[in-house]
């Protein structure tokens, strides 16, 4: 009699899932072990490469092809040791060992032995920065702000931190001065919690560019007007009207699939060092879900790679390896 394979599902078509069952599945290539199977469930048929937006709302800038890669025929290459569900995680139960998915009008259930949660986070505001719920909605969501940014002649960027700081950077240097570019931020500086050189250079390199900077201010609102412009208020209560305000400030994690005593209180997954649910030896959170690390891109590839390492301990009947979380904020682009 055949022994059940061991089936791994992972929720989210985001870079971590996408990467860690890549890896995964590399790594358990020319393994003697018994049978296995990765399935993704995912709301997104195709992976967003969020980190071009920056430079992508410019039209013409950045391909949809390059910006939106079909998942599935990326995994062909493994052949029946991979599934790629197009549907939404609707929810999970941990003590059944199952999760509940909403695909073409019905509902299912599918059970796995190692779930793993690569859902992501989403904005605070409104932006074209993360998924919208679908490939297709995105998309179209993009080639709409695409066309709103070509048509501004003015132009606030909400937030320095990397994302508002490249966003600015970008506009100014694409559009020079056929456009007026300004970039805000609450805090004393642009690129808070950088070192100072760092910020220094920044500043300095985005004025050059003619970008207009007002620190130690913040969007406390934004009317959309009749003519489509935008007033915006000021936490000074001055204000301003603009053709468009893109906000890089904040984002949310995508963990309402997940119970209330298992988030901290930001909303974030609470992991241990094997990146496990706390008490859970058998489901995982990596990337901007979980609370192990900030939100950016180069903790997510390192997170990713050292999950899917442990998975494959995990089938070769090996320990897992603690990860080691590092105390460094890096300059790549974020959301916070």
């Amino acid at each position: 009699m055949s022994q059940k394979p061991k089936h791994i599902v992972t929720i989210g078509g985001s870079f971590a899932s996408v990467r860690t069952a890549h890896k995964f599945l590399q790594g358990m290539q020319n393994k003697n072990v018994g049978s296995y199977k990765v399935t993704m469930i995912s709301r997104d048929s195709h992976f967003f490469w969020n980190l071009a937006m920056p430079r992508a709302i410019i039209p013409g800038t950045i391909p949809d092809d390059k910006l939106f890669q079909a998942i599935a025929p990326g995994f062909t290459k493994y052949g029946d040791k991979f599934e790629l569900i197009v549907g939404t995680a609707t929810g999970i139960d941990i003590n059944n060992k199952q999760v509940k998915v909403y695909k073409a009008g019905q509902e299912t259930f599918i059970s796995y032995d190692y779930l793993l949660i690569g859902t992501g986070s989403s904005t605070k505001a409104e932006s074209p920065f993360k998924s919208r719920g679908s490939t297709d909605a995105t998309r179209d969501y993009v080639h709409a702000y695409q066309k709103r940014v070509g048509e501004a002649q003015s132009i606030i960027v909400a937030g320095a931190g990397p994302t508002g700081v490249e966003v600015a950077g970008e506009l100014a240097d694409y559009y020079g001065d056929k456009k007026e570019i300004t970039l805000i931020n609450a805090g004393p500086t642009v690129l808070d919690n950088r070192p100072d050189s760092v910020s220094k250079s920044a500043h300095s390199q985005l004025e050059k560019l003619g970008v207009k900077i007002r620190l130690n201010t913040k969007a406390d609102e934004s009317i959309t007007l009749p003519n489509g412009k935008q007033k915006v208020t000021f936490s000074d209560r001055k204000t301003v009207v603009t053709d468009l305000l893109i906000p890089t400030f904040g984002v949310v994690p995508n963990s309402s699939l997940i119970p209330p005593n298992l988030l901290d209180a930001h909303g974030y997954i609470k992991v241990d060092q094997y990146l496990a649910i706390e008490g859970r030896e058998d489901v995982f959170a990596i990337g901007d879900v979980s609370n192990v690390e900030a939100p950016q891109f180069w903790f997510v590839n390192t997170q990713a790679g050292h999950m899917a390492k442990n998975l494959v301990q995990t089938m070769l009947g090996k320990p897992m390896i603690p990860y080691k979380a590092s105390t460094t904020r890096m300059s790549s682009s974020d959301l916070r």
